[in-house]
């Protein structure tokens, strides 16, 4: 019996459906896992048809795909290699399972169904799992988020595992990186048992996974957590020992702060975004607000410089403020930017339809940035906010909106984050208010509302203990009711909290229900 093992954890960042591609970067990665004289490789859930596969999963063709690789993958295993443990669709009797695979000597070892997956998904719930062997070690495999209901671990641990392995595809919220841990750590006391954890990295539609494995010794300690936002294969070095197997300790990379793990994950988002869209790059408006530039400045981030364009759209009204303060951000972050008045297309919405035409300004803007995009291929960035698209106060649809899940309190804070060191925004910008709509308190006040009353269960009982006006709260209610179908045509952006708009809220068009406060 082995005292000794050396697993390489991988997390990688599959594109869903290009199946051959992520073949290809599993065979790179345990090729890396071989240099590092590792005896298997660990990938993370779904690494090789890429997650979330959503209704793709449906497709013969996709799943047909899937075993061909897989078993592509299986007969490589016969060089005397590593082992490698990849995820996957396990189709079998009619039912269609999300699993993990254990490859092995040149054949499939061992398969592994998710036991819970969410019940309105495409994947059926599989068997509670036991332990899978390797070269005599019984490894306690779980997919997805099976390792959360405690449940599952402890079978694992009663049935004779040594160590846990959770492969997983965890989309990224904030504080989401913490909570894996403290949960972790949960599962480790209630098991005595080792636990090692890894997953995917990358931007896939409204979803940035960060990676962020890690391994916890039965003891709790941490003995291993590997980088935030980017790819990595890791070598981690095991030894069993009278208390059963640890995990020998690694120097641990510095804690990424909130802000740079929100920034990291916005700019890894966008620019996944645009490289799968096969976009040429990214048009934008600079409008001489933080939010534009906050817009602008992630975008440089995630493509360069060379790959981002900019418009200036201004009115009749426009002040001068502005425009220089929409020039100087352009010309802080190196990008292109191009004046186009909005003037001549307002008179002749205004000629068309009267006074009904000045309601066309943002449409103006948004027909702008398309066409514009259209004749690049580039595509076109909304720079609302999460507190815009809740009460639908600020700028039309376009293609993408990265910042569509902050608060606007929060678009300033970040903006004044990444302006420490070397300035890429106007300090101007910074200082200038972001008048909230009419006849709404300033959001430093309405943010804090906004957010009890877009929570997973509204309740007002905090607000009011605040002292906030009951009439406000129920404004603010009304008006997220009147904006909903305005909602559901905004762009799409990446999830960054809980309970976001889209798939997390789900609310009736034009609902009754109007007595949230007495």
């Amino acid at each position: 019996m082995t005292d000794r093992l050396r697993i390489a954890l991988a997390q990688l960042n599959p594109h869903p459906g290009a199946v051959a591609a992520n073949a290809a970067r599993i065979r790179a990665a345990r090729a890396e896992a071989a240099a590092m004289g590792a005896e298997v490789l660990v990938t993370p859930q779904f690494s090789l048809g890429g997650a979330p596969p959503e209704d793709l999963a449906r497709v013969p063709a996709f799943i047909a795909a899937c075993e061909a690789a897989l078993d592509a993958l299986a007969a490589g295993t016969a060089d005397g290699g590593p082992g490698l443990i990849l995820g996957g669709p396990w189709a079998e009797g009619g039912r269609l399972f999300d699993a993990a695979f254990l490859l092995d000597g040149g054949r499939i070892l061992a398969r592994r169904a998710r036991h819970l997956p969410p019940p309105d998904g495409v994947f059926d719930p599989g068997p509670a799992p036991g332990p899978v062997v390797f070269r005599e070690l019984r490894l306690g495999l779980m997919v997805g988020n099976d390792w959360r209901d405690p449940a599952v671990p402890e079978t694992l641990a009663e049935s004779g595992a040594e160590i846990l392995l959770a492969v997983d595809a965890d989309p990224f919220t904030q504080g989401e990186p913490e909570r894996r841990i403290d949960l972790a750590v949960a599962r480790v006391v209630e098991t005595g048992l080792p636990f090692a954890f890894t997953s995917q990295v990358g931007g896939q539609g409204e979803w940035v996974f960060d990676g962020g494995g890690f391994v916890l010794n039965a003891d709790r300690s941490l003995a291993l957590r590997q980088p935030m936002f980017s790819e990595a294969v890791t070598r981690t070095d095991w030894t069993r020992g009278e208390d059963g197997w640890a995990c020998a300790a690694q120097p641990l990379p510095l804690a990424l702060p909130a802000p740079e793990q929100l920034w990291r994950a916005l700019v890894l988002a966008l620019a996944d975004h645009v490289r799968r869209g096969g976009f040429s790059g990214v048009l934008l408006e600079l409008s001489g607000d933080v939010d534009s530039a906050l817009l602008a400045a992630c975008a440089v981030d995630a493509l360069g410089a060379a790959q981002v364009r900019a418009l200036l759209l201004p009115a009749p009204e426009t002040g001068p403020e502005r425009l220089e303060d929409a020039a100087a951000c352009a010309a802080l972050l190196g990008i292109e930017a191009e004046a186009l008045p909005i003037a001549p297309a307002l008179a002749g919405f205004q000629a068309m339809l009267g006074e009904a035409g000045e309601a066309m300004r943002g449409h103006i803007r948004a027909a702008a940035l398309l066409a514009r995009a259209e004749a690049s291929g580039a595509l076109p960035l909304a720079g609302g906010n999460r507190s815009g698209f809740t009460l639908c106060h600020g700028e039309a649809a376009t293609g993408y909106a990265p910042l569509r899940d902050l608060w606007q309190t929060e678009v300033l804070d970040l903006a004044r984050w990444r302006n420490t060191g070397k300035p890429v925004l106007p300090a101007r910008l910074l200082e200038r208010p972001c008048p909230a709509p009419p006849g709404l308190p300033p959001y430093r006040d309405l943010d804090p509302i906004l957010q009890a009353l877009t929570a997973a269960a509204p309740d007002p009982a905090p607000l009011l203990a605040r002292g906030i006006e009951p009439g406000i709260i129920k404004q603010v209610w009304r008006l997220l009711d009147r904006a909903g179908y305005k909602r559901r045509q905004a762009p799409p952006g990446v999830t960054l909290g809980r309970h976001a708009f889209g798939r997390e809220r789900r609310y009736p068009l034009f609902h009754g229900f109007t007595d949230l406060v007495p």
